[in-house]
């Protein structure tokens, strides 16, 4: 998935347990996240960080715990490390400011459950796309909000990435200007526009916000979830 932070409260452990230790090698986290952790040029720049924030604590007398976050960000970012990374779209991915209409992609959709994210299949909206692992049946769903600059018309497409492991019964909610409606999208059919976007339908939508939601009720693989579009009919 590319770059990802690591927390500095990974490092250190509680206050009460003890205020002059930074531990590089053996951070708080998840066996899944160890797995990518431990890699040399990690731990290189975790015991970077280590030693600049011991620094601090000794000249300042402070706890590892109390060292202002704003004071260490600066010395590491002086130092050379890149504490924040906007990640490029991939050449497999579609970059969602170079479509045309209204596009919100899963980065910035509303999500309920865990839904990690996967560049494992190209053809993907923005940086990556995301999926619910196949698993909490019912207990996940991912809301895109749009913005309907003027009433009409407008076609509504969806992205995703097929594949046999994909689920062919995954429910989408549409919210129209005449209410609620329900499809279904079989994410194991190659979308049908471009190799990426499937129609969902034209409806009227009032101006304002307005949502669409996929949900991994009763689905039978993987549910995806990439970006959604809104197209006005005719263009105008």
């Amino acid at each position: 998935g590319g770059p990802y932070p690591i927390s500095y409260g990974s490092i250190v452990p509680q206050q009460n347990e003890a205020a002059n230790l930074l531990v590089t090698a053996a951070v708080s986290s998840s066996h899944i996240a160890y797995g990518s952790i431990r890699m040399e040029p990690v731990f290189f720049v975790l015991g970077q960080s280590a030693a600049t924030a011991a620094a601090m604590a000794i000249d300042r007398g402070l706890a590892v715990q109390d060292i202002p976050y704003d004071a260490l960000r600066e010395r590491l970012e002086q130092d050379g490390q890149v504490l924040d990374y906007d990640r490029p779209v991939r050449q497999a991915a579609v970059d969602p400011k170079r479509l045309p209409g209204i596009v919100v992609d899963d980065a910035d959709a509303q999500r309920r459950g865990a839904w990690p994210e996967s560049t494992s299949i190209g053809g993907f909206v923005g940086v990556a796309y995301s999926h619910d692992n196949d698993d909490m049946k019912g207990e996940k769903s991912v809301v895109y909000e749009l913005t309907v600059p003027k009433a009409g018309r407008y076609e509504l497409r969806l992205s995703y990435t097929a594949n046999p492991n994909r689920a062919t019964n995954v429910p989408v909610t549409i919210e129209t200007a005449g209410g609620e409606v329900a499809k279904t999208v079989n994410q194991r059919q190659s979308p049908a526009i471009s190799g990426a976007w499937v129609s969902l339908g034209t409806f009227d939508f009032d101006a304002g916000k307005t949502t669409v939601t996929i949900s991994n009720k009763a689905t039978d693989g993987h549910v995806i979830a990439d970006a959604v579009q809104l197209l006005p009919v005719g263009g105008k």
